[in-house]
Parts: C-alpha cells; sequence; structure tokens
C-alpha cells in the first residue's frame, strides 16, 4: 500500500524531519507451527508483516489487518508480545521516521499465503528452524513472541534515567 494519505499531509508540513508513528508487527504461525514472513519490495528482506497504524486504529487491528493486506492471511490476536521503539529510518527521499512497534503473536486462521499487495515480492511460511535470514530487529521480535509467557518484553531505562535528578 502506498503512503497511507495522512502521512503524506503530515509530510506537507513537516517536510523530511523526524515522524513519530505506531505500528503493528504481527508473529503468526500456523497449526504446524510454521512462521508466516513476506519478502518486501523495497529492501528485498523477508520480514515479519507489519505497518503502520491508522489514526483511532485499535493497534491488535492494525496487525490483522496489515498481515492480511499483505499475506493474505487470516491472523487472530492471542497475545501483546513486545513495545519497542525502532532505530530513526531514512527513506531513499530523505523522510525520517522512528516508529513505537507494537508486536503481537498471532494464529492463522484463513487466508492463503499469497502476495496480496505492492508490499511483498514473496510470501511463505517457514519452520522455525529453517528461516531465511531475518534482521535483528525481526529475530528480536520474533524471540520475544516465541518465548513470552503472556506477558508482553519492553525495555526501561531505569528511574534515574527517566526522573529529574529531584525526585523523590
Amino acid at each position: 500500500m502506498p503512503t497511507p494519505p495522512f502521512i503524506t499531509e503530515l509530510r506537507t508540513l513537516i517536510g523530511t524531519r523526524p515522524l513519530w508513528l505506531s505500528c503493528a508487527v504481527a508473529v503468526v504461525l500456523d497449526d504446524d507451527g510454521r512462521l508466516l514472513l513476506g519478502r518486501r519490495t523495497d529492501t528485498g528482506a523477508w520480514a515479519l508483516p507489519g505497518g503502520i497504524i491508522d489514526p483511532a486504529e485499535e493497534p491488535a487491528d492494525a496487525a490483522v489487518r496489515e498481515c492480511f493486506e499483505e499475506t493474505g492471511v487470516i491472523a487472530v490476536p492471542q497475545s501483546l508480545t513486545s513495545v519497542s521503539v525502532s532505530p530513526l529510518t531514512t527513506y531513499a527521499n530523505g523522510d525520517q521516521t522512528r516508529y513505537l512497534e507494537l508486536t503481537f503473536r498471532c494464529k492463522a486462521v484463513g487466508g492463503r499465503a499469497r502476495v496480496n499487495d505492492s508490499e511483498s515480492l514473496e510470501v511463505a511460511w517457514f519452520p522455525l528452524d529453517a528461516l531465511p535470514e531475518l534482521d535483528a530487529r525481526g529475530l528480536t521480535q520474533l524471540a520475544q513472541a516465541l518465548e513470552g509467557g503472556g506477558e508482553a518484553a519492553f525495555t526501561f531505562s531505569g528511574l534515574a534515567e527517566v526522573l529529574p535528578p529531584d525526585a523523590s
């Protein structure tokens, strides 16, 4: 899917300066324990399905929508497994973005894995012991989703880093 209209509108106001956006990522497993991945058109890399959360959209709804839009697979979220912040991303046109990433472990319940939009070159199911190369962020999100005991993983810098020195 092309850039959402609300982002295009924001870019007319802020130019290429860093934009803070939220995204939902789906770690989708089927009944055989295989992982759903798509190979991205922009980078050629394999990645977990996911994308930008639309204004007023529930994050879990966004994970399901993005998964279907990109892969044709219908998934149901089972748990929120991690909340993280991406490194600053600079796109080819100079736009800069940082993402609040909400990752959901999901179960496939329907549809058929296929290239379903212009964002993917390929879509496939992979056994967990035979995955293609994934970037470090994708591997971390996957590990957190697989290891999660029902609690979301997150990073906390510590009270001394967050609160002012005079806080008591």
